[in-house]
């Protein structure tokens, strides 16, 4: 299909103008006032609406095996309720058990996502470390275009990783010209804390925020910080959650060290109050980790956007149902962690900042879609409205009004975190590589229209970093 929009107002990352759009083959092809095309063509009138990139999701877990069960939400309907709220692209993770090898594991992930009706691409996870660990990482950077790695500092027992193997492999993400990403919470403390509780009665829901307080995630992203500056290497923090952890990733950025953050719309919005509702099926429902904090996290974490300490907004969308959530009734050890999100970020977003006054439009681009696509090197081919791009547009309508609700929503589980939640400012029409997908709450997907998103490594930016740490190695002593 090719798709004029016309009469929309384009919003950039830099700038706001006035234009036309011209998408055909996947791309968009010409951006100028008054394009007029013979037919063959679909038109799209976005008089009074906003045209913008297409959302990118850097945190999602479609069909995840996870605690006992696999997440609700697989690679289609996942994709599907993307696009039905301006999302265009997700970036999902491979997560090896431990001792699996990570090719084995990337190649199911990979069959997993072929039903994908947008474009997507892998984090993959290091849950262990040996030298086939080593040798996968290179060949999944120099093969399969991926060029970012996952640690997980909690779930002590499962996939976990010492800090034998967050040295081990941050050291080779450096040398590959990737980047680690770090899930900061300090699993020790953890298992620790949730082993105190349940002995001394407490089971429910409550227990979840109670044992993973803002001062473990804290600890942990400053500890991944420091390894990271010891070894040269950029780190990116997924979900800061607490002010504590923010705190660590500000003060590295103070101190010149490339260090990026990520905050996910739920946390920015949900605070710790839903663990206490006396409905054990809602307060489950939110069991996530980190956890939602208290009010005065929330506050923290919009300055944090504002100011650029925190660089992406994310959702870790990872759905449990009511029954799957009930495997943890007797004990909150064992309530599977996850939340939804993919579809309602964009709309949440823009009412609670764009709205607000806390975000500009073009502050809202760059935090939802181009700071994403450039910190995760598939900048200006995704992230930006500019010839040659994908033609991954959403036509954004400021007056349009909605509740979200699981009753309406198109994700594959029965609970919203925003269950309720009116907002102003939604899609009216989604183009995925140049093809309309979505328009006035009805979408056209094909499944398996999704394409796999190579992700280059960043090897000058890598070889100038090491550069630098040979002229700042101090000299040897003689003696």
């Amino acid at each position: 299909m090719s798709v004029l929009i016309k009469g929309g107002t384009v919003v950039t990352a830099d700038q706001t103008l006035r234009a036309d759009i011209l998408c055909t083959d996947g791309k968009i092809v010409q951006i100028a006032d008054n394009i007029n095309q013979p037919g063959g063509f679909k038109e799209i009138d976005a008089g009074g609406q906003y045209v913008m990139p297409g959302g990118i999701d850097p945190h999602t877990h479609m069909q995840l095996p996870f605690m006992g069960t696999v997440a609700s939400e697989d690679f289609f309907t996942g994709t599907a309720a993307g696009l039905a709220g301006g999302t265009t692209m997700i970036i999902d993770f491979v997560i090896p058990n431990p001792q699996q090898n990570l090719m084995e594991a990337y190649r199911q992930w990979r069959e997993w996502a072929e039903k994908s009706v947008s474009d997507y691409s892998f984090h993959v996870a290091i849950t262990w470390w040996d030298d086939t660990v080593h040798r996968d990482m290179g060949i999944l950077v120099r093969e399969h275009g991926v060029n970012s790695f996952k640690h997980f500092m909690a779930y002590k027992g499962a996939i976990m990783a010492t800090d034998e193997t967050l040295v081990n492999s941050f050291a080779r993400a450096l040398e590959l010209g990737a980047v680690p990403t770090v899930h900061a919470e300090n699993g020790e403390l953890v298992y620790r804390l949730q082993n105190d509780l349940f002995s001394t009665g407490i089971s429910g829901p409550e227990g979840h925020p109670l044992s993973r307080p803002p001062e473990v995630e804290g600890e942990a992203a400053n500890r991944a910080i420091r390894v990271a500056e010891v070894l040269g290497v950029p780190v990116y923090i997924v979900h800061v959650s607490a002010r504590q952890a923010l705190e660590a990733v500000t003060r590295a950025r103070n101190e010149g060290q490339r260090v990026f953050g990520e905050v996910l719309a739920g946390h920015l919005l949900i605070d710790d109050s839903v663990y206490r509702d006396t409905d054990w099926g809602r307060a489950a429902a939110h069991v996530m980790s980190p956890p939602f904090r208290p009010k005065e996290h929330q506050a923290a974490l919009w300055k944090g956007l504002q100011a650029g300490n925190l660089q992406t907004t994310a959702t870790d969308h990872c759905c449990f149902c009511h029954d799957q959530k009930a495997m943890g009734r007797e004990d909150f050890r064992k309530i599977p962690n996850g939340t939804a999100g993919v579809e309602n970020r964009l709309e949440v977003l823009w009412h609670h900042g764009v709205n607000t006054g806390r975000l500009t439009m073009n502050e809202f681009v760059r935090v939802t879609s181009t700071n994403a696509a450039q910190i995760f090197n598939v900048y200006p081919r995704k992230g930006s409205i500019s010839v040659g791009a994908d033609a991954d547009l959403v036509v954004w309508d400021p007056e349009a009004t909605k509740t979200i609700s699981a009753k309406t929503h198109h994700q594959k589980v029965d609970f919203n975190i925003f269950e309720g939640m009116t907002v102003k400012g939604c899609a009216s029409h989604t183009i995925s590589n140049a093809e309309l997908v979505y328009a006035d709450g009805e979408l056209m997907v094909e499944k398996g229209a999704g394409r796999y998103v190579n992700r280059p490594p960043y090897a000058p930016f890598y070889d100038a970093v090491k550069k630098q740490a040979q002229v700042n190695a101090p000299m040897p002593v003689k003696r």
